[in-house]
């Protein structure tokens, strides 16, 4: 506990943490500006209902964890990899294992911080996600009467726990290929490299991509859709359903934390 308090002190002070979560509000405001936009361009009464659909509460409640996860996964990545980098790059690591400390237990405390700051990131960002999509949505003539609607409310527990899940295990994927590499730069380059790389593996590998790390926490907030989509004539692959995407979702994180105390069990930072 006392390493993890440390962490959880050093995290709140770096720019790093704070930089996130102001991109990941922009990030939000820039796409629900957009659908809002949609919304008002449409001419076709059948295309604008079904584009205010999502937008429309109590719907929108998910709809706006949604789009937080969607935009926020890179950066989630990249807070990983920046904070596992720094601990390397700026010797920290090392001065606390020649004071004796368990090398497992400061790689553990180290990432546990990290996916506290990245679940008080959601919560603030849906706090201000809310109220903005409410503003927007009234000010281009969506409905918000379903503001207060029970069920909606009562979903939003079980919704934040999948969400969390999905942020924590892409912020570990990060934080493990920064301890893998030992650079703040080369992990959060890399990390998002593996991000992008992802979306691009859809074309070649429809039924394989379901199972890789973003694919998997996608449905584990979003559902799964075991039918496939298509976009554009593409023909994408199925995804899991979301029972199925927690457990491959969990795998995935404990794989990426065990990869980074192996690492740091095996590198040479004594001294």
């Amino acid at each position: 506990m006392r390493m993890f308090r440390s962490n959880l002190r050093k995290l709140r002070s770096r720019p790093a943490t704070w930089v996130t979560f102001l991109l990941l509000v922009g990030l939000y405001a820039l796409v629900l500006f957009s659908l809002l936009v949609s919304t008002r361009l449409l001419t076709d009464p059948a295309q604008a209902l079904a584009a205010r659909q999502p937008l429309t509460f109590p719907t929108a409640y998910e709809t706006t964890l949604a789009l937080i996860i969607g935009t926020g996964s890179m950066l989630a990545v990249a807070y990983g990899a920046a904070v596992a980098g720094a601990e390397w790059g700026w010797g920290t690591l090392k001065a606390a294992v020649a004071r004796g400390e368990s090398r497992s237990l400061l790689i553990l405390a180290a990432f546990a911080a990290v996916a506290v700051y990245t679940w008080l990131g959601l919560l603030a960002t849906y706090a201000v996600g809310v109220p903005m999509t409410a503003l927007g949505a009234a000010l281009v003539g969506i409905d918000i009467s379903g503001l207060g609607d029970s069920d909606g409310l009562l979903r939003l527990p079980e919704l934040f726990g999948r969400a969390g899940l999905a942020l924590a295990m892409n912020a570990a994927l990060g934080f493990a290929i920064a301890t893998v590499t030992r650079s703040q730069v080369a992990g959060i380059i890399a990390a998002i490299g593996l991000y992008f790389a992802e979306g691009i593996a859809w074309i070649f590998a429809p039924d394989l991509i379901k199972w890789l790390p973003f694919t998997a926490s996608g449905a584990v907030v979003e559902g799964g859709n075991p039918g496939g989509t298509s976009v554009g004539g593409l023909e994408l692959g199925a995804t899991l359903d979301t029972g199925t995407a927690v457990l491959v979702t969990i795998g995935w994180l404990v794989v990426s934390l065990a990869i980074a105390v192996l690492r740091t069990e095996q590198a040479e930072i004594s001294g």
